[in-house]
């Protein structure tokens, strides 16, 4: 008898931390994943047209010791299009050459879970929130630096109830400093670390202002021809400061994942086509997935 009171406990327990954790997913507005093998170097001068298509898709749940809250049996589908113009200039400064960009993300997220309420089911296609760019990058005979500065602005699609749509419904500094390396002289090795840092504003309609989070993704590479690359891409999302605010959380989110990419250059359009597959290793006060992504990156 005891132990089915238990179970009952920690079954009610479960499900009411459940929409919470559900409505907190993200806490950063960067998507982790969507920059591969040599994530953190830029172009060279010219005028850019970078395409992200994201799939993400989960079916965990994770509390905050990243054990899994079965009771929620959750279901969770996002694809996203994500159109980046980048422009690299000839202007220089520090030595690195000045860029900008700017992207807005097409969203479709579908998303079911048991809650106290009764089960939650619900999709929503929108507009996600729009971001502009600053950039810094050198390209040195071993080794590509970039350092970069963004905004995240929300737009009006956000809900504070509604976790599948796709704005947040806040402002998010985010600061970015990274490098690739290059271990040989003909440059067939890579490998390349991506750091992003984010600052976000108090969310709309609501006290709470996130935490801040910060992102790595890295990326290990081999050059099969001057066209083709191979390697393993992984990242860690952390939430590295609680929530503030009448209302908000206490825990931290944390992600890690990793998987292999592909990278070549479409010889008759001359298009950088990469694909990875991450598999989310461990989760902790988040969903726990997988994420493809296909990118496309023409020059024009």
């Amino acid at each position: 008898m005891q132990t089915l009171v238990k179970k009952i406990l920690l079954t009610t327990a479960a499900l009411t931390a459940a929409p919470v954790l559900l409505l907190a997913q993200p806490t950063a507005h960067y998507v982790p994943g969507v920059e591969g093998i040599k994530g953190a170097s830029l172009p060279p001068p010219g005028f850019y047209l970078r395409d992200y298509n994201v799939c993400y898709f989960a079916d965990r749940l994770n509390d905050n010791h990243g054990d899994e809250i079965k009771p929620a049996d959750p279901s969770a589908f996002i694809y996203a299009n994500v159109p980046r113009l980048l422009w690299i200039t000839e202007e220089k400064l520090l030595g690195g050459s000045v860029g900008v960009d700017a992207l807005l993300p097409l969203q479709y997220t579908s998303l079911k879970a048991n809650t106290p309420g009764g089960p939650f089911d619900d999709s929503t296609f929108g507009i996600g929130d729009f971001f502009v760019e600053g950039t810094l990058s050198w390209h040195k005979p071993q080794a590509d630096y970039s350092l970069a500065y963004g905004l995240w602005m929300p737009t009006d699609d956000s809900s504070v109830s509604n976790p599948t749509r796709a704005g947040l419904g806040y402002f998010t500094h985010m600061l970015t400093a990274g490098a690739t390396w290059y271990p040989d002289k003909d440059k067939q090795w890579s490998i390349s670390l991506l750091n992003r840092y984010e600052f976000n504003h108090e969310k709309a309609d609501t006290s709470i202002t996130p935490g801040q989070a910060w992102t790595l993704e890295w990326g290990a590479g081999y050059s099969l021809s001057k066209k083709t690359d191979v390697g393993v891409v992984g990242y860690f999302q952390y939430q590295t400061t609680r929530d503030s605010g009448s209302g908000a959380s206490n825990e931290k989110d944390q992600v890690i994942a990793i998987g292999p990419e592909v990278s070549t250059v479409c010889p008759l359009t001359g298009m950088l086509v990469s694909l990875r597959y991450l598999r989310e290793v461990s989760a902790e006060n988040r969903l726990q997935g997988n994420t493809v992504a296909l990118t496309l990156t023409k020059r024009f």
